[in-house]
């Protein structure tokens, strides 16, 4: 089997982590692993099959030797650094939200729409990790029922902003049960012990920039005359992202069909058992590949309705994994 030399932009962040840990768990076919950071994080380390790798600098001339480049860094560095990388013959895996909107950069989640690799460019965006998971769910229901429209409700971890965001949450709680006052420093409000119904920053239609991505991202992959409404809410969970989402579909279906659907497809693990209490929960998520799926029932309020609660680990499938993932799909239809 080839092997590739695969570089992570922004190693030493949170998903530059999982990233090379779903690497070496998934066994890619790695020739070199180069990870790639900041200046001042040149000569550091990270651990690859136990092995301690230097690691160096994201810059001019570090992506000739590269054949892969998976991009942790940020969007304002990945509109810097992916097309040299590019240009230096690396294909780009970007996990920011730097390109997904650019009209010759696919937005790929494998599960979803593979075939959208096949004209990229050398560069490729990974998707808004609430959407991936969404999207996951959604695919083989639109594929049978098609879905007309999609009201959906995160509930996002703090893992979503990064370690800081993590860091907080747990002192803040501290501090409660301690009786010391709290710091806030990384969201505008107080996150332990209570819910945000604001991710990122609001735009000129009064939806934040997150709940316009769900919607845009949504358009691009799976259709564009599906219509979204997006609510997105960070809430004191340290890992794992959950959604109530509601869909209408143009065709009537019958629910038990759905769950046969949902159960067959690729990612998705349906945990759906109203009777024992069984039901996806982050908690029970984190670590794991697969998109869950629960609280399937149908929406009575409208016709073809349907109800689904849908949970899956955002550093994982809503990161990381979807990237190497996507670099697995390319070498399966001979892009690599």
């Amino acid at each position: 089997m080839k092997k590739y030399n695969v570089a992570v932009v922004g190693a030493l962040g949170a998903v530059g982590q999982e990233m090379i840990k779903t690497l070496e768990q998934r066994n890619f076919p790695i020739n070199r692993l180069k990870p790639l950071d900041i200046a001042s994080n040149r000569g550091k380390e990270v651990t690859y099959k136990g092995e301690k790798v230097l690691v160096e600098v994201a810059e001019k001339g570090a992506f000739e030797d590269v054949d892969i480049a998976l991009f942790s860094a940020g969007g304002d560095a990945s509109l810097v650094l992916a097309p040299m990388a590019a240009a230096e013959k690396a294909v780009v895996i970007d996990n920011s939200s730097a390109w997904r909107m650019d009209p010759e950069v696919p937005l790929v989640v494998p599960e979803v729409n593979p075939e959208d690799l096949d004209s990229h460019k050398g560069i490729i965006a990974n998707p808004n990790c609430s959407t991936i998971q969404m999207l996951v769910a959604l695919k083989p229901i639109h594929d049978e029922y098609t879905i007309k429209r999609i009201v959906v409700s995160t509930y996002q971890a703090v893992s979503g902003t990064g370690q800081k965001a993590m860091d907080e949450l747990d002192q803040q709680t501290r501090d409660y049960v301690s009786g010391k006052e709290m710091a806030i420093s990384i969201y505008p409000h107080q996150i332990s012990f209570n819910a945000l119904p604001h991710i990122d920053v609001f735009m000129d239609n009064d939806y934040t920039k997150e709940e316009m991505k769900m919607v845009n991202e949504t358009k691009k992959m799976l259709d564009d005359n599906i219509v979204v409404s997006a609510t997105a809410v960070r809430v004191p969970v340290f890992r794992s992202h959950s959604e109530s989402i509601n869909i209408e579909t143009e065709k009537e279906f019958d629910v038990e069909n759905i769950k046969k659907l949902l159960k067959a497809a690729q990612g998705i693990k349906v945990v759906d058992d109203p009777a024992t209490n069984t039901y996806p929960l982050a908690i029970d998520t984190v670590g794991k590949d697969d998109v869950y799926v629960g609280r399937i029932r149908k929406d009575y309020s409208i016709k073809n309705g349907l109800n689904m609660w849908v949970v899956a680990d955002n550093l994982r499938k809503g990161a990381a994994l979807n990237a190497v993932q996507i670099a697995e799909t390319m070498i399966q239809r001979n892009l690599l």
